[in-house]
This record gives structure tokens, C-alpha cells and sequence, in this order.
């Protein structure tokens, strides 16, 4: 039996105890969600069958189905428009310029790419937070049947 807040009429430890509960739903909320945005988002890059180009500085030939394959394509393909157009971005080629079309394409690639890259992060930056709020919740948790 826990001793009473003279204060309040209520069991800090149950008070405790309830704020780890939720705690730690919150954090397999999280944890879960992030585990399955992950496989979602690896699911979506590898069923496009993309491959990272045999000229790139990492990752070469592998199939992109991460962040990091995802990024070093985006990188490659940045290194080929910026070849294809002499060294100008989309915004500096001339709107008459036949290889605009070619650094736009591009462009648009590496956004998608860098779309994935960015999802993985959240999705990983969600498990860690989840992961983390089941610890605080068990150390809660913990601590309302030591204080009780």
C-alpha cells in the first residue's frame, strides 16, 4: 500500500504508474510506426527496380532500396545533368535550351530520391523516439513500485 500526498488525497505512485502506461503506448505507437514507414518506404524504392549507376562514387551497381543507395543515385544523377548541361542547373540553362528538358528530368529524380531519403530519416527518428519512450516508461514504471 502506498502512503497518500497530504496535499492532494491522491497515490503518487498511481499517478505514476498510469503516466508510464502512456508513456510506453505512446512509445510503441511510435516505435511501430516508424518500424513500418521504413519497410514501406524500402518496399516502394524496390519494387522501382532501380539500380545505382556503375560510375557512382559508392554503392555502385547496387539495387537502391535505402537511404543510402537512394542518396549516392541522387548524387549521380546531379553529377550527369550538371554534365549533360555544361555545368548549369536547371534555373541557369536558357528556357530555349534543349538540354533543359534533360536537367529537369533530373531533377525531378533526385527530388523523389531525396523524398525516400528524408522518409527514412523521419521513419527512423520515430523508432528511436519510441524506443525511447518505452524506456522512460519502464524506468516509470520502476520507479511508482519502489516509491509504492
Amino acid at each position: 500500500m502506498s502512503a497518500l500526498d497530504t496535499r492532494t488525497g491522491r497515490d503518487p505512485s498511481g499517478v505514476v504508474r498510469v503516466l508510464a502506461i502512456l508513456v510506453m503506448l505512446g512509445g510503441l505507437l511510435l516505435l511501430l510506426g516508424g518500424i513500418a514507414t521504413w519497410a514501406v518506404v524500402q518496399n516502394s524504392l524496390a519494387a522501382e527496380k532501380i539500380t545505382v549507376s556503375q560510375d557512382a562514387t559508392r554503392f555502385a551497381g547496387d539495387a537502391v532500396n535505402g537511404p543510402l543507395t537512394a542518396f549516392a543515385q541522387a548524387d549521380t544523377i546531379k553529377r550527369h545533368s550538371l554534365e549533360a548541361s555544361g555545368g548549369k542547373t536547371y534555373a541557369e540553362l536558357d528556357s530555349k535550351d534543349p538540354r533543359r528538358a534533360v536537367v529537369m528530368t533530373g531533377s525531378f529524380l533526385r527530388a523523389s530520391l531525396f523524398t525516400s531519403v528524408v522518409s527514412f530519416g523521419v521513419a527512423a527518428m520515430a523508432a528511436g523516439l519510441g524506443l525511447l519512450n518505452l524506456l522512460i516508461g519502464f524506468c516509470l514504471l520502476r520507479l511508482s513500485r519502489t516509491s509504492g
